[in-house]
C-alpha cells in the first residue's frame, strides 16, 4: 500500500478538524442539498468538500493503521 501519511505525522492527521467557520458552511451546503435548493456554483463548491472529505478520510484511516502499528 502507498503510504502518502508520514508516521512522525499520523497524530496529527488523527486530529485534523475543519475550522468551526468551514463546517457550518459545509453544514449549510449539506442542508440545501438535501432540500434541492443548491445553486449550480454551491452544487460545485460542496461537491469539492465532499471529495476533499473523502481525501481527508482516507488520510485518517492510513494514520490510523500507522499508529496502531507503532
Amino acid at each position: 500500500m502507498l503510504e502518502i501519511v508520514l508516521p512522525e505525522k499520523s497524530d496529527a492527521v488523527i486530529g485534523f478538524r475543519a475550522d468551526p467557520e468551514l463546517q457550518a458552511r459545509i453544514e449549510e451546503l449539506a442542508q440545501k442539498s438535501t432540500e434541492g435548493e443548491l445553486t449550480e456554483d454551491e452544487r460545485g463548491e460542496y461537491a469539492g468538500y465532499v471529495r476533499a472529505n473523502k481525501f481527508v478520510a482516507i488520510l485518517k484511516r492510513q494514520a490510523r493503521q500507522i499508529s496502531r502499528d507503532r
